[in-house]
């Protein structure tokens, strides 16, 4: 049996497809290290289509579902469907302590400003 390849697998010249391993990320260059112009435009191009990619997917679950709102939920269900669920779980870390700081943020807020929160 066939073994199904994530949607984002690069294909070779000869059609065929190869997989990457997700490796952890590298130390940052060094402060003199200098990045061509065409470099940092792929780059911020590659971005880009993941962001729409991880996106689209959360809006046809929201769709399917009859939601207009995509939420954090959706884009960390999106990225592991697509088979980002290494990066989904770290995210869903940092999601819990967002809404974690937003919620003391705003009981501070309202105690701040004499409010029954």
């Amino acid at each position: 049996m066939a073994e199904i390849q994530p949607a984002l697998a690069p294909q070779s010249d000869d059609g065929t497809t190869t997989t990457h391993e997700a490796t952890p990320p590298q130390a940052p260059p060094p402060s003199t290290a200098k990045i061509a112009k065409d470099a940092k435009e792929c780059v911020q191009e590659c971005i880009s289509e993941f962001i729409s990619f991880i996106t689209s997917e959360a809006a046809e679950k929201c769709h399917m579902e009859k939601r207009k709102t995509i939420g954090g939920e959706d884009i960390l269900y999106a990225m592991a469907t697509l088979g980002f669920e290494n990066y989904a779980e770290t995210l869903k870390i940092h999601l819990a302590k967002l809404r974690q700081h937003q919620a003391g943020s705003t009981s501070h807020s309202h105690a701040s400003h004499g409010e029954d929160g």
